[in-house]
Formats: C-alpha cells, structure tokens, sequence
C-alpha cells in the first residue's frame, strides 16, 4: 500500500479543500507544516484558509441543507453505512496517517484510534434507526428537526475518532457540516473527506476547510448562516469560540479539559485497579481529556499501590511509533511536548515526590518528541500537577484517609469530564460514583461503550456527544399545537 502522503499527493489533495462535493484551492496562499513528531521534520505543508473559504463551505452547506434536512432517515442511514464501509476499507491507511502526523504507536491506531472512530458511524447509523422525529402528546405533535449548518472544529490528539464523534451525528440527524480539523493532524481529515466523496454524500453536505482558529475557527463560530458550533480541545478555545458565537446567539458544543479522577476505594483489590488505571491515564500518552490522571488512593496502601505502578510503567514501550513493539510513540506536537516538560518541572519544584520518570526524553532517543512515563506520588491537591490538565503521560497519586476525604479530592477541580471508581462493593462504587461531578463515570473498567454519552460539568465543557444524546445536540425542538384531532 501506498504511504499516506503518496496517496494524497496523488490524488492532489493534500493541497486542497473539499467544498460542495468538489476539491478546490484556497483563496488565500498561507500554508502550515504538518511535522512527524517523531522525526520532528516537516512531511507536508496544507494550506490554511481564511474568511472568504469560510464563506464558499458555510454558503455550499447552507444550499445543501434545503434538500438534505428533508431527507428519508433511511435514505441517511444508507449513507452513513457506505460512509462505514468506505472508512474500513482505508482503515490501514488512515492508521498509517495518524503515525505519520501525531506520533501515534502503529499497533494502537490500528486497534484503538480507528476502530473506535469507525464506530462512531456505525453508532449513528443504530441511533438513527431507531430513532423517532415527531411523537404524539395528546393533541400536541412533537417534532424534532435538524438544526441546520452545523460548523464542527476538532482536535489533533484523536483526529478522526474526533470527526467522526461529531459528523457522523450531525449527518444522522439531517443537519450539513462544514469541519475545520487540527491544522497540526490534517491527514486523516483528508482521508476522512475521500470516504466521505467515495460514499456518494450529496454536494455540499460535509465541507472541508483547514485553518488556525483566528482565522478559521472564529469564523465559523460567528458566521451568520452557521446555526451550530461544535468543538472539541482547550478550555481556552472553548472560551473564545462561545465569545465568537455570541454574537449570533448560535448554539454552541464545548468538549473541553479535565482532569479525572481514579478513586481506588479501601476494598480495592489493587492488582487489578492499579496497573489498568496505568494504562488508563497513559493511553494515547495522556493526550486524552479524559485521561484518568489523578490516581486517589487510601493512604495506608501507598507503598503497594506505588510498587505496582512503578512495575506497570516499566512494561511501556517509548520509541518509534512504526514499530510494532512500541506501545507508546511521540508527543504529537512541540507546544505539546515542551508543556509536559515544564509541568514536570513545576511539580519537582512544588515538591511533589517522583516516583518514576522526569525531565528529557527516555534513554536512547535524542531526536523525536518522545517523553518519559511519569508519576508523581504523595501529591498534594494544592500543587498545580493536581489541578492543571497537563495532556501528557503524567500521573499524581493523592492519598486520602476517609472515603469522604476522596471523594472531596476528586471534585476538587474546575473540571468534570471523566471519573473512574475501583472497589469490591459494588454498593458503595456506586455511591461514591454519584458523588462524583463528572459527565461519566467508570466502574472497575467496563468496556468502552460508544452508546454512552460523553461530556462534562462544570469547565469541561457543555452538551453531550456519542449515542442519542450525541444525536440530540443537533435537533431542535417544535411543538405543533392541534396537529392530532381531538378525540
């Protein structure tokens, strides 16, 4: 098979936009290096857009809406399924796109990053089918009806895991997308848009623009004829996106920070909560929102609990992502590596105790953004490394003496995304989990389940993704009133 960057420069659109069904050049000429993080050089340059390829994908969209949110669901599903089958065909090729351009370890985007972005169509497809637009409350129908131009910015740590939580809802539900993905991970967005044309999606359904959030993002969230934004990364973009969007009085979907807790309760059986919470706030090397990153353990048990995460961080593997003995690869982007550095830093100088890892790179690699598996232990909840997200494989063990005392330090944060809870009894797991201010919680590591909604409390962000909530967030709500005769 051919690389990722041979097959999109042969295609000639690795240069282009994908507006109105049609792969177009941008009006403007600025360009962004797209860098492998694990090399650190520059594999391609994509154009970024400006004002004006805002207005030619919101304009193709807001056209296309007129047929498309009157479309049979059926007729939407059928699409979504080739959409489905379109993405498993190229599945290897977007798992090689997503090592090239974040760093990802080949063996987890082939089992992790795209099979769950593949599910989020296969999701959307099930909700769709089963879902009903207009109920019947006594005389009063209630409808539910596409919103309408929905404009969709993602983030460059889970690319199109990320495009697919939001496209593939917002295109059940009847509503048209313009996307603006990372500008840092834009090649699997490339792909994504092949299988969205290869599908046979009507013109002007899904558009594609590529740009910086100045320029592109706050475009869109203000643009007049844009009824919906949706989008996915920093608590700060979030921010500026609803400031933008104001204006308009658009609907707004933040996903934003977190930093979750892992409340490992007395009875913990710590063989199995301690080295899957490992693995938990390390996947995707912490560059998850959700990422489990404060591991809240009864204080009598530290040494076990440190013994065994200290044993669990040695089986990682940090090295070249093409290799299938890597379990983790590179730090996706420099702004991203330099980060964890310093917030590795600040904790050492707040006094934070390090149990394994630090500063640099691991042994035997000089080049590439590679970082070192860290965990911090006998954590205060005052030092910044417990409350500043710091999207990286950092980990703070917090001890506590009551379960009242952890459940207070796993809502002792401004964020609310995810949560984890680990015990025996299962009545007093779920107690606890109740307690949590999160928007999910998991219970002794249960399967992933894409039906389940995602989002958070309280500066995590607003709106929910994923299952029929993910569905909801872009329907809007009609009663009409004597629509049934009386009886």
């Amino acid at each position: 098979m051919t690389s990722p960057l041979e097959h999109l420069s042969g295609n000639g659109h690795i240069d282009r936009f994908y507006i109105s069904g049609k792969w177009v050049a941008p009006k403007g000429s600025a360009h962004a290096a797209v860098i492998n993080p694990a090399t650190e050089e520059v594999i391609a340059q994509i154009p970024l857009g400006d004002g004006r390829d805002v207005d030619a994908a919101v304009a193709a969209a807001r056209r296309a809406f007129i047929a498309w949110g009157r479309t049979a669901p059926e007729e939407r599903a059928a699409l979504l399924e080739r959409l489905q089958h379109q993405l498993e065909a190229r599945a290897e090729i977007i798992a090689q796109s997503l090592t090239l351009e974040m760093g990802a370890a080949i063996g987890y985007a082939r089992s992790a990053q795209v099979p769950f972005a593949i599910a989020h169509v296969r999701t959307a497809r099930e909700v769709l089918a089963r879902f009903s637009f207009i109920e019947r409350r006594g005389q009063t129908a209630i409808a539910r009806e596409p919103i309408g131009v929905c404009a969709l910015i993602t983030p460059w740590n889970w690319p199109l895991y990320q495009i697919t939580a939001k496209v593939a809802p917002a295109l059940a539900a009847g509503c048209t997308v313009v996307l603006k993905p990372s500008q840092l991970s834009p090649l699997s967005a490339l792909l994504f848009a092949e299988a969205i044309e290869a599908a046979g999606f009507p013109a002007g359904v899904f558009n594609l623009v590529h740009g910086n959030g100045p320029d592109v993002g706050e475009a869109l969230a203000s643009h007049p004829d844009v009824d919906m934004i949706s989008i996915t990364g920093s608590t700060r973009a979030g921010i500026a996106v609803a400031q933008a969007a104001a204006v308009t009085v658009k609907r707004v979907a933040q996903e934003l920070g977190g930093k979750s807790p892992n409340v490992v309760l007395p009875d913990a059986d710590l063989a199995r909560a301690v080295p899957p919470g490992i693995a938990a706030s390390f996947r995707n090397l912490g560059q998850s929102c959700s990422a489990p990153t404060r591991m809240i353990v009864p204080r009598d048990r530290l040494a076990e609990v440190e013994a065994l995460a200290a044993q669990a961080v040695a089986e990682i593997v940090v090295g070249d992502p093409t290799l299938e003995a890597t379990t983790h690869g590179a730090i996706a982007n420099r702004g991203q590596f330099d980060r964890i550095q310093t917030m590795i830093g600040d904790a050492v100088a707040e006094g934070a105790k390090l149990l394994v890892g630090g500063q640099g790179r691991p042994g035997g690699l000089n080049v590439g953004l590679f970082v070192k598996p860290t965990i911090f232990t006998d954590v205060r909840t005052d030092m910044r490394i417990a409350q500043d997200e710091v999207f990286g494989p950092v980990l703070c063990i917090i001890p506590y003496d009551t379960v009242e005392e952890a459940v207070a330090i796993a809502n002792d944060t401004i964020y609310g995304l995810g949560a984890h809870v680990q015990g025996r009894d299962m009545d007093m797991v779920r107690q606890v989990a109740s307690q949590i201010r999160s928007g999910q919680v998991h219970l002794n590591y249960p399967a992933w389940d894409p039906h389940a909604p995602f989002g958070g409390y309280k500066q995590s962000g607003n709106g929910r993704e994923y299952g029929l909530e993910g569905m909801l967030e872009y329907l809007e709500v009609k009663s009409i009133l004597g629509y049934y005769p009386a009886e």
